[in-house]
């Protein structure tokens, strides 16, 4: 979309502009049946399959691409029919779910219409839902499905999750791609329920139906892998280095939840050197075990957010019977939107310190104006809180493995050393940040909570345990956001990158990359520092006893020998 311009020529942003700007990255593509064109351009394609010339946006719309080819099977059949065709016509498949994501493990950026790469849409037809047992309790579900739509269909039946990502504009194929996540760990004196995790969704499933290489059949098809299975355990987070149509996840019963939302507690009590008695972010998750800051750029006091288990509404919760309850960050509030407009048309960049003191004041105001600083009720309720509407920022992402006891220590050297760093920028007249710094923390991917005979740890997953660090069973995650298109962004996340894979080297933590995220950072561009790409991430996920990263990047060539899933940065993972 083209913004408003001003007389003299120069882009000017307002509100209406900004908003309708983030509007088109929320338009799927309309679905038109190519007819003829199709039988031309794409010679003895599967009959029956809509097929139709597609656009691609990622999340924050710095990966587009016009008039790709896509299709929507209607079923895992049909799937199979079309990987077989992009196999003997040497294109490449991409599953598309929701496209809510940074990192380019879809497509990356540049890809052209005449590129030879299959868009296959998972959420238009592979949505089906239904209850495979009730004691113990599992649910089959398809990958297309969203999550919101799954975490209904869950609490319809009295079912539900200790914790899910935030957005529910997530498919369920896309959300075990990558390891999505929540933010929960036990708190003091709580015990896992039975049928859920405090890691990665991930590792709640029973089964997966992938679509592989079979070499006695020359062909690829269908194949149901359960948790104990070896080559399974590398297709349970696999970043797009495969297909995955069907899932059965193990799950429990579901629980009332309230969130209290605060922001009267200074960053430098919340995240304090370990050692005091503050109000520490370790001492909400010893007191609830659930807890997520967000701390707008150059402010002084974070948004923290606590949920508890509350099996009753408390006296001054206001229950909520529907997600998305802070319509105040949902949707742009006029300041902010000016704001951020004329920060990307004018080059007011300097701004950064205006624009987070704005959000931080939407937030207290809007806790207090829409009554949601104290809200209860059945999990997904509290759980669910990002809509589309959002501002749309940029963002880096990581999770440092250590154990319950320095989870402080993590937060505090990790905010101190991003608050020095935004100071030393500032001072040279740079605001490479304008978004917020988000931590959350999550337990690890224990596999025997599935409760499934060996069942194996995801071996991808940013949570799998380490066998060399077993008083690991936590994560902290640590993500900082900011505007697409923010001077010096880039090398700011290079120098932050190096702190934490240099800080947290195995030590008595160690940093993972989070997929979905911006991560191997060079001054120019993210995805693209070999060192990180081709040493750091794999060893990452090498403790001497599980499989290494070779050994998994084994298992998934040899299920898809011909690269039909494939694209330039799983190439430079995966070499």
């Amino acid at each position: 979309m083209t913004a408003p311009l001003r007389s003299e020529g120069r882009p000017a942003w307002s509100r209406r502009g900004f908003l309708l700007s983030a509007a088109a990255l929320l338009a799927g593509p309309p679905i038109v049946v190519a007819g003829s064109a199709a039988a031309a351009d794409l010679p003895g394609f599967p009959e029956g399959v809509d097929v139709y010339r597609s656009a691609y946006r990622n999340w924050v719309g710095e990966i587009t691409a016009d008039g790709l080819w896509a299709c929507a099977p209607r079923d895992a059949d049909q799937v199979v029919q079309v990987v077989n065709w992009a196999r003997k016509q040497g294109w490449t498949v991409r599953a598309r779910g929701c496209s809510h994501g940074w990192s380019p493990l879809t497509i990356p950026a540049g890809t052209g219409a005449d590129a030879p790469v299959l868009l296959v849409d998972t959420a238009t037809r592979l949505t089906g839902l239904s209850l495979e047992s009730t004691e113990p309790a599992a649910v089959r579900a398809g990958a297309g499905v969203t999550l919101e739509a799954l975490l209904g269909f869950l609490e319809d039946h009295g079912l539900g999750l200790t914790a899910t990502p935030a957005p529910g504009d997530l498919t369920l194929g896309g959300a075990l791609a990558i390891d999505a996540h929540g933010t929960a760990v036990p708190a003091d004196g709580e015990s896992r329920l039975p049928g859920h995790t405090y890691g990665s969704l991930s590792n709640l499933v029973l089964s997966l139906t992938a679509v592989v290489w079979d070499p006695d059949s020359d062909a690829y098809v269908l194949r149901t892998y359960d948790r104990a299975d070896a080559d399974g355990a590398a297709l349970l987070t696999h970043l797009g280095r495969a297909l995955i149509t069907e899932v059965v996840l193990r799950v429990g019963v579901n629980t009332n939840l309230r969130c209290v939302s605060r922001v009267d507690i200074p960053a430098a009590e919340l995240f304090a050197a370990p050692g005091g008695d503050g109000r520490t972010f370790a001492s909400f998750l010893d007191e609830s075990g659930r807890a997520e800051a967000i701390w707008f750029a150059f402010t002084e006091f974070p948004w923290l957010k606590v949920w508890s288990v509350a099996p009753t509404r408390p006296l001054t919760s206001r229950r909520v019977t529907s997600p998305y309850n802070y319509p105040f960050s949902d949707n742009i509030p006029t300041v902010v939107a000016d704001l951020a407009g004329r920060m990307v048309s004018d080059a007011a960049w300097y701004l950064a310190p205006v624009l987070g003191t704005a959000q931080l004041t939407a937030a207290t105001l809007g806790l207090t104006a829409t009554l949601s600083a104290d809200i209860w009720g059945p999990s997904k309720n509290t759980l669910l809180y990002i809509k589309p509407t959002t501002l749309r920022v940029t963002a880096n992402g990581y999770a440092v493995l250590t154990s319950r006891a320095e989870v402080q220590r993590v937060v505090s050297e990790f905010t101190a050393y991003f608050r020095e760093q935004l100071a030393a920028y500032a001072l040279r007249g740079s605001y490479p940040v304008n978004g917020q710094v988000e931590i959350r923390v999550t337990g690890l991917d224990d596999p025997s909570d599935v409760e499934s005979s060996g069942a194996r740890a995801p071996l991808l997953s940013a949570l799998r345990p380490r066998a060399d660090h077993p008083e690991w069973d936590t994560a902290v995650w640590l993500d900082v956001l900011t505007l697409p298109g923010t001077p010096d962004a880039e090398a700011f996340y290079r120098e932050l990158e190096h702190f934490l894979l240099t800080m947290y080297d195995g030590g008595f933590a160690l940093a993972r990359v989070e997929w979905s995220k911006g991560w191997g950072y060079t001054d120019e561009a993210a995805w693209t520092d070999t060192e990180v790409l081709g040493t750091e991430v794999p060893g990452t996920f090498d403790d001497g006893v599980g499989p290494d990263w070779g050994e998994t990047a084994a298992v998934l060539e040899r299920l898809d020998p011909h690269r039909v899933y494939d694209n330039a940065l799983l190439g430079r993972l995966f070499a």
